[in-house]
């Protein structure tokens, strides 16, 4: 996985090796040589551990190459992966793209045998009290406004404008590089939210989410992060598919307009339509979606 982000999974009892990758680097031409060394120095140290299974969710040629890379006799993905990643399997297991991913998932464990009726998230230890708790408000709500993709992005004013009309503060998470974004949240928030962007690591995150009356955001990581809590979430979808990747469980609402463009699984803002999957949505919208599941004015 990408520098950063394996800091989640540090220190997990069911994780022996973590493999950290640079993938972004991967990317760019001008760090080429880079990559290359990196790439034959995984393939030597993965092929050198004997594993006997891999496993490939994420169906990208890169995931599968590395799979081939593990030298494991059995190699598992998915048959409807379309970059090539099927090639370096020995076992094609179909998951259906009209599912949840966690659902989809699921299928390969049941094709090794594992019993999948309970759901559970296992998380690496964690400080249940970091200092950044004596920041925050006794209750409040937690906002998270930006998203791995701009087209999944409701616009952060809106959210400010949402977050003045809540009875509870709005605590505001983003990454250090999004802060701009949070900033805007609270410069529209009428004094009713705090920005805490780049002040917490994914781990740190955890107990701060896990105090959160709700969560509302658009379809990004920390979403999923807040279901796996069970803390309610409110989630802004556009473009993206939510039967896919909405938040998992019943305790949780989607609010997306039912437009005949949606999902497109755009990237970015469409022209075409005007954007107006994300445009058209208005904070009454979603304010009256989180009232009615909250009764809170």
């Amino acid at each position: 996985m990408s520098h950063g982000l394996h800091t989640f999974l540090e220190g997990h009892p069911l994780i022996h090796t973590l493999w950290v990758i640079k993938k972004d680097q991967w990317k760019q031409w001008s760090r080429l040589e880079d990559t290359v060394k990196e790439i034959l120095s995984l393939k030597k140290q993965l092929g050198c551990v004997g594993y006997d299974v891999a496993i490939d969710l994420s169906g990208l040629f890169r995931s599968g190459v590395i799979t081939w890379f593990s030298k494991a006799p059995v190699r598992l993905g998915f048959a409807e992966s379309d970059e090539g990643s099927p090639f370096f399997y020995t076992h094609r297991i179909h998951g259906s793209m009209k599912i949840h991913a966690i659902d989809r998932y699921l299928e390969i464990a049941r094709y090794m045998g594992c019993k999948i009726n309970s759901i559970e998230y296992p998380l690496a230890p964690y400080n249940p009290a970091p200092g950044i708790l004596q920041t925050l408000p006794k209750k409040y709500v937690v906002m998270a406004p930006s998203a791995g993709k701009p087209a999944n992005q409701w616009p952060a004013e809106k959210f400010g404008e949402l977050a003045s009309r809540l009875s509870l503060p709005s605590v505001v998470i983003a990454s250090g590089g999004e802060a701009g974004i949070a900033d805007t949240v609270v410069a529209h928030a009428k004094g009713n939210a705090i920005s805490i962007a780049g002040k917490t690591g994914l781990k740190e995150l955890i107990p701060v989410i896990s105090r959160a009356a709700f969560f509302v955001c658009n379809d990004t990581g920390p979403m999923h992060l807040a279901a796996a809590l069970n803390i309610p979430v409110f989630a802004v979808f556009g473009p993206a598919n939510p039967v896919r990747t909405g938040p998992y469980g019943d305790i949780h609402t989607v609010i997306q307009l039912d437009l005949p463009c949606a999902p497109c699984y755009a990237k970015y803002p469409c022209t075409r339509y005007d954007f107006r999957c994300m445009k058209d949505l208005s904070v009454d919208q979603v304010y009256d979606a989180i009232y009615r599941k909250t009764k809170a004015p």
